[in-house]
């Protein structure tokens, strides 16, 4: 069975959804802040020959071409970074200012922490953490490639993760992107959809779990933690943070996102989640013409369930 099919009961449009799903998926680029405008992007783009189609939720994504992003000079020179539209969408939510103390528990390759870094204008401390050294080496690359400084790598267990390396005792955010079972990445990866397994679905979960666990545990009261996934399925996304809200001090919190979205499930294959879940974004491809995504925030409390300025 196609594992898209276990999912159908939860779009509006089957036929639409499993159509968006096959098609390829555009090439898009991020532009890098730090080092250039979207106008300049563009102009240098255009001087290179390559025509640009800009995303219309947002200034800094550009549509190119097919073909690597990679094969032009802006990019060798850090001024943009290929980037999936949806995948920005973690960092926006995240809201992170200048002089933030970040984690992003899960960054290598760095897309979201090089995004992340640009949104604080490269003033703050991202610790980008991973458990994968050969995938840290892209990590570093990318950061020095687009001159991001604020970054901070380290090589931990995200369930695991502490902060004795560093001058402070907590977070202002965390970013948890973890690994899951990417079925939203069909549209780029197909091979996906032959590799799934529910068996993998489950173990999977456990350790996303474990992450967003301790990245709450990580963030000060009042500070925010943004969970995502490139995964449709429920044991991975509401159902992680359902195990979240019953075990540790935060709560889900309402927030906006430039794309269409549909609400977070309350429901499913018999398990019941809070009603809060309805906070949370789940972005499917037929509606923006972008690969699968889900997201969602968390604000943490004290014990008594207070929030701390």
């Amino acid at each position: 069975m196609n594992p898209l099919e276990r999912y159908l009961p939860l779009v509006d449009d089957e036929e639409a959804f499993l159509s968006a799903c096959d098609r390829a998926l555009p090439s898009v680029v991020r532009v890098n802040t730090i080092k250039a405008t979207p106008d300049r992007v563009r102009r240098a783009l255009r001087e290179e020959g390559i025509d640009v189609d800009p995303v219309d939720w947002h200034e800094g994504l550009f549509r190119l071409p097919d073909g690597s992003p990679g094969r032009n000079w802006p990019y060798v020179h850090g001024w943009i970074h290929g980037q999936e539209e949806v995948s920005v969408l973690p960092a926006l939510a995240l809201e992170a200012e200048p002089g933030d103390r970040v984690l992003d528990a899960c960054a290598a390759p760095g897309s979201k922490t090089t995004q992340i870094a640009a949104a604080v204008d490269d003033r703050g401390t991202i610790v980008a953490n991973d458990n994968n050294l050969g995938r840290l080496s892209a990590l570093r690359h990318n950061a020095e490639r687009l001159g991001a400084t604020s970054i901070a790598v380290t090589n931990q267990d995200a369930r695991n993760v502490s902060l004795s390396p560093f001058p402070f005792e907590a977070f202002d955010h965390a970013l948890v992107d973890v690994p899951c079972s990417c079925e939203g990445t069909c549209r780029k990866n197909p091979d996906v959809l032959e590799e799934w397994t529910f068996e993998h679905v489950e173990a999977v979960a456990g350790v996303q779990k474990g992450i967003a666990t301790r990245a709450v545990q990580a963030t000060r009261p009042g500070g925010t933690v943004v969970y995502s996934t490139c995964t449709f399925a429920p044991e991975e996304n509401e159902a992680v943070l359902q195990h979240v809200l019953e075990n540790e001090s935060c709560e889900l919190v309402e927030f906006d996102l430039p794309v269409r979205t549909e609400p977070g499930v309350t429901e499913w294959d018999g398990e019941r989640f809070d009603d809060a879940m309805e906070l949370a974004h789940r972005v499917y491809p037929h509606h923006n013409d972008t690969g699968g995504f889900f997201c969602a925030k968390l604000r943490v409390t004290d014990d008594e369930g207070v929030t701390a300025g």
